[in-house]
């Protein structure tokens, strides 16, 4: 069988769960550590799937088709279908602030072109292929965001994606506990260069960023480099930034003055709108429809979110977090919060060896600011944290009763933590 034929002559639709499909889809049997989708693979095919991919002999049948790995196969019509639509393809990875930049710039490029991106946390090996798939046929330009916590994973999805262009947001420490060290991030991290290098791409990158400056040097030969200040014919900067409450930016671009207020949260997400500013610039947008892109732009998924409640304004910031970007944020919170406030912090997860040495350097940059009131939820924080200056909880639930007999009110709060301690419970308690 033809798989790309297939796909190309159906409804366009694949699904990995049996609950979601429709007439027509293509369903791949995926394999994870407490299902195997083998076993739904008649149930899709009950439903309606115009063809079932598994990896299990035993299953047989006219709309069945059999692969070693169906995730391979499921990489592979992906990377024959991105090949086969032949549009653009903008990948972008990094340590942190990867989806506000993918969001950003599709929202810029999306004032000019049919824009396909990501969506969700769809950025590892099995989001990727699911992203390019579900590509409508008229799009214009894809963003793809990239995920990864191992060397080798950023190339194999770069292999799979086959991208003209690509960004790296920043290096910083995340995912230690499978990098290996800050030293691994830069490796695996630069598989994204050096993949444009090979194919003779195109890479956009603050080369004002020694460590990305180094990087492009290092493994981006053969590509062409365009610094985020001047891509194309275009020059701009930044004149000054601030936070009213959102993020503000003051930008002169081509000569032009601009004040960009957004609805972000914290000066560390001047680097994700500058990315967005050149990638717009470099794709022919005007800088007026960039600017009201920007500033329509909403945050959500408790990402740098600005929340106003009855007795509270809240920081919502709880999707992930690693030291970099723990850092940016309290140096942030603290000058828009003029060193008053609450700051409601849980562990930050993958940084295995480092996790102690780590989460004692943010409890003591706490204790240099004095008017902040800290709670500390997790286990990590609870062996770093200091009983005299912080609030310590074991976990979420313990803080929530606390939170119930404890309000707190009429202050600035932040939150910010990895994602699977689950502070987002906390919010109908702020």
């Amino acid at each position: 069988m033809d798989l790309l034929k297939i796909f190309l002559s159906g409804n366009g639709r694949v699904t990995t769960d049996s609950r979601k499909v429709q007439p027509g889809d293509i369903f791949f049997a995926l394999k994870g550590d407490n299902y195997d989708g083998n076993r739904f693979a008649i149930t899709a095919l009950e439903r309606g799937a115009a063809l079932a991919v598994t990896d299990d002999p035993a299953l047989k049948g006219e709309r069945i088709m059999f692969a070693d790995n169906a995730l391979c196969k499921l990489q592979e019509l992906a990377g024959n279908y991105r090949r086969y639509t032949g549009v653009p393809l903008l990948a972008i990875t990094g340590s942190n602030g990867k989806t506000t930049t993918r969001e950003l710039i599709s929202a810029v490029l999306s004032r000019k072109f049919r824009v396909h991106s990501s969506s969700g946390n769809l950025n590892n090996h099995i989001g990727v292929p699911l992203t390019i798939l579900s590509a409508p046929r008229d799009t214009e330009i894809m963003v793809v965001e990239m995920g990864a916590n191992h060397t080798g994973e950023i190339g194999s999805l770069c292999r799979i994606a086959d991208p003209d262009k690509g960004i790296i947001t920043n290096i910083g420490r995340a995912h230690l506990e499978g990098f290996g060290s800050f030293d691994g991030v830069v490796q695996a991290k630069s598989e994204l260069y050096a993949y444009l290098g090979k194919k003779g791409g195109t890479i956009i990158c603050n080369r004002s960023n020694q460590i990305l400056d180094m990087m492009v040097e290092k493994f981006g030969c053969g590509a062409s480099v365009v610094d985020y200040y001047h891509p194309g014919d275009n020059r701009w900067v930044i004149k000054e930034q601030g936070m009213d409450p959102g993020l503000v930016v003051e930008a002169e671009i081509s000569g032009v003055p601009y004040t960009i207020r957004t609805h972000l949260f914290g000066k560390h997400n001047t680097e994700n709108v500058a990315a967005a500013i050149a990638t717009g610039l470099l794709y022919g947008v005007e800088p007026g429809a960039i600017v009201t892109a920007l500033e329509d732009y909403l945050p959500e998924n408790n990402r740098s979110q600005i929340m106003i409640t009855e007795t509270n304004r809240v920081v919502c910031d709880s999707y992930n977090a690693n030291p970099s970007s723990m850092e940016e944020a309290i140096n942030s919170f603290r000058e828009a919060s003029k060193g008053r406030g609450t700051v409601i912090l849980g562990d930050m997860l993958e940084l295995g060896g480092y996790s102690g040495d780590e989460h004692r350097k943010i409890t003591a940059m706490l204790d240099r600011i004095p008017g902040f009131d800290v709670i500390l939820v997790g286990p990590q924080f609870a062996s770093a944290g200091n009983p005299a200056t912080h609030k310590m909880f074991d976990t979420v639930n313990d803080l929530i009763s606390w939170l119930t007999d404890n309000p707190v009110k009429d202050t600035f709060v932040m939150v910010k933590g990895s994602r699977g301690i689950g502070l987002e419970k906390i919010y109908p308690h702020l």
